[in-house]
């Protein structure tokens, strides 16, 4: 028995001893360079784990081999050399979450760069949770709006839905997008902007705008700017949505916007490659796809038991000269419920904005759109198809019956209505009431010049009523008529 006993207190002795070298773990620094940095040792690093360096510098597993592992550094000080000491953390990376962060501008470790105090959260949440499962989600079933005539109308989204906008650089892809969030004003939905690898210049001016238009009071931003490293650009998206995800989970409905993804594929290529990973097409890691899917999807609808909170997400994606089949964009079309396709040619023409109702499409978002809205925008889209179609033919001077030219009269009054100013979300009462004058008949003698200062006036006369969505058409088609009788027969 004594033997026994001295035994299994010689285990005990072992066990602690073992642990105590697990804890003393350290590795060494090979090589630092290009934001990634190679560490030899550590063969209990675990991906994704954080590495504090002797330095102050900190790191993310990235990478593991058989005698070294890769990590992309999150902080960099001048002092961090080969054969600087590394150790594990245990840990893996959080983001504050909650109502502390509205109206603040953080990087994707979560610390200010608004030269406010640090943002004291008693919650977190990890950067790469998983996302829910099929069980805790709903059907999407309401409305999200945007405030674009174009969206709202044709192209509906809906709280919980993942909508792409695609389209080439400076085309209005991110005046869509900050549209979005201020149309969000007085409708309860907490928003994120992620900028990713934008100029500084650019990330104040949104800021600006969103105070501008009182946004901030329900927004945060989360920033990684060009001069960034890599390793935050690459960690940003997936920090909004754990930002998000914190007032999501809390039932209430959420807006980010990914801002943007092409960037976000890029810096990732970038990390593969400098950490000898396989290239695969156009040199994109072979999980580009896993990556973007993994984020995109966490947005969701949550069932009514889990407090019914939503996630929408508006990523958005850059394309060169209009190449709407190049890799990046077709992965994330597959990932996505839509998209929202900016055309350069529509801009340059003056159409603004310039979104191609013919390359865009929503897939599930019919179902959260409002019946009345739904009913009046019916065979809508259809029309204006078929009006583009028919529009190539007077280019050449054909001639046409009658009928063919009444349908291009309503579709070119159609593609006035739909022109829109940037910085403009109008509310959805005013999209009802041209849905319904349009059908109507109503805009069919204005001329094509003054469909502007209609649609103004009908949108100051929409500010002024009580009518509701809930209310018949005949209410609606009244209400128009009357104003437009009012504005231009005197």
């Amino acid at each position: 028995m004594l033997r026994n006993s001295l035994l299994s207190g010689q285990a005990a002795w072992l066990d602690q001893y073992r642990l105590g070298l697990r804890i003393m773990e350290q590795g060494r620094v090979r090589s630092v360079g290009d934001g990634v940095v190679w560490i030899e040792g550590l063969p209990s690093a675990a991906m994704e784990e954080i590495l504090l360096l002797e330095d102050g510098s900190r790191a993310l597993v990235f990478h593991l081999a058989n005698d070294r592992l890769g990590g992309i550094l999150l902080t960099q000080t001048t002092r961090l050399t080969a054969g600087t000491i590394a150790h594990l953390s245990g840990q893996r990376l959080s983001l504050p979450v909650g109502d502390q962060l509205i109206g603040r501008v953080i990087n994707p470790l979560g610390d200010a760069l608004d030269g406010q105090p640090s943002v004291d959260s008693p919650s977190r949440r990890e950067l790469f949770a998983s996302s829910p499962p099929i069980v805790a989600r709903d059907f999407v079933h309401r409305p999200l709006y945007t405030g674009s005539k174009v969206v709202d109308t044709l192209i509906p989204v809906a709280k919980g839905q993942r909508q792409l906008i695609i389209g080439d650089n400076g085309i209005g892809k991110r005046a869509f997008a900050l549209d979005t969030i201020i149309n969000q004003r007085g409708k309860n939905v907490r928003c994120v902007y992620v900028s990713i690898g934008q100029k500084r210049s650019s990330i104040v001016d949104a800021i600006d705008t969103l105070k501008t238009y009182g946004a901030m009071e329900y927004t945060a931003i989360v920033a990684a700017e060009a001069t960034a490293l890599p390793g935050l650009k690459y960690l940003a998206p997936f920090a909004g949505c754990a930002l998000v995800e914190g007032w999501m989970w809390e039932g209430q409905d959420t807006l980010v916007v990914y801002d943007d993804l092409t960037t976000h594929a890029q810096t990732y290529r970038e990390l593969s490659l400098l950490l000898r990973r396989p290239p695969g097409r156009e040199a994109y890691p072979g999980d580009i796809f896993f990556l973007h899917s993994r984020l995109l999807e966490r947005s969701t609808c949550l069932a009514p038991s889990l407090g019914g909170g939503s996630m929408t997400a508006l990523p958005v994606v850059e394309t060169t000269q209009g190449e709407i089949a190049a890799y990046i964009p077709t992965n994330l079309i597959s990932i996505t419920d839509g998209q929202i396709y900016f055309d350069t040619r529509l801009f340059a023409a003056g159409t603004i904005p310039a979104i191609d109702v013919t390359k865009s499409v929503s897939r599930i978002g019919g179902k959260g759109q409002h019946p009345r809205i739904k009913e009046q925008a019916g065979r809508m889209k259809l029309d204006f198809l078929q009006f583009l179609e028919l529009e190539v033919f007077t280019r050449f001077g054909a001639k046409l019956e009658a009928t063919m030219e009444a349908k291009i009269k309503r579709g070119r009054v159609l593609r006035e209505i739909l022109k829109q100013d940037r910085l403009a979300p109008l509310p959805i009462e005013f999209q009802l009431a041209w849905l319904t004058g349009f059908n109507r008949g109503l805009f069919d003698d204005v001329p094509p010049g003054k469909i502007g200062l209609v649609m103004k006036r009908v949108e100051s006369h929409i500010s002024m009523s009580r009518l509701t969505l809930d209310q018949r058409d005949e209410l609606w088609a009244e209400a128009v008529t009357s104003w437009l009788k009012e504005d231009f027969t005197t």
